[in-house]
């Protein structure tokens, strides 16, 4: 997924069509929660002209990362969208409109780095898994804690404020 200017602008009067699998194990290097990634797919289309390469890519595939309650992997399906410009030549003029736009440094258009920082931002904050598990890796309870359920949390009352309960009951009675 790496070309030279000279090879993509013989691509220019029919466009480049992208349908490929790539592999990307050091994206482990970047985020150290994503415990696997599966073949990425990647399909698309590059839109060559004289100044910039365009490139309307779709990613697909699947990440496995750790459960936010028990650690358990979770499989998570992702697919992106993705349009990445690239300018040939930094001096060409460029539309407001176009607002992630790169200009090569070198002679080579690399699209691995924006494909995984694609996926990268894909990433979700946390995942749940959704299956039960018999022996979970976290325990449910420990010595001065407990898991609770929102529903169970709202009923109790706090034995700090119950006197600050009473409180306010004795100055309704009063009024």
């Amino acid at each position: 997924m790496k070309w030279s200017i000279q090879q993509l602008r013989s691509f220019q009067h029919q466009g480049l069509e992208i349908d490929e699998t790539i592999e990307l194990n050091e994206i482990q290097d970047f985020d150290s929660e994503i415990r696997n990634l599966t073949p990425v797919h990647v399909k698309g289309y590059g839109e060559i002209n004289q100044n910039r390469a365009i490139f309307q890519l779709t990613l697909t595939g699947e990440m496995t990362l750790p459960c936010a309650k028990t650690l358990v992997d979770v499989h998570h399906p992702f697919t992106v969208h993705s349009n990445e410009i690239f300018l040939f030549d930094p001096q060409y003029d460029v539309d407001a409109d176009e607002e992630d736009i790169h200009v090569l440094e070198g002679n080579t258009v690399d699209l691995i780095p924006y494909i995984r920082e694609n996926i990268l931002l894909e990433k979700p904050l946390k995942v749940i898994s959704t299956e039960p598990t018999d022996n979970p890796p976290a325990p449910p309870s420990g010595k001065g804690w407990d898991i609770v359920e929102e529903t169970d949390q709202s009923e109790k009352i706090d034995p700090r404020m119950a006197d600050l309960a009473k409180f306010f009951n004795k100055n309704d009675e009063k009024k």
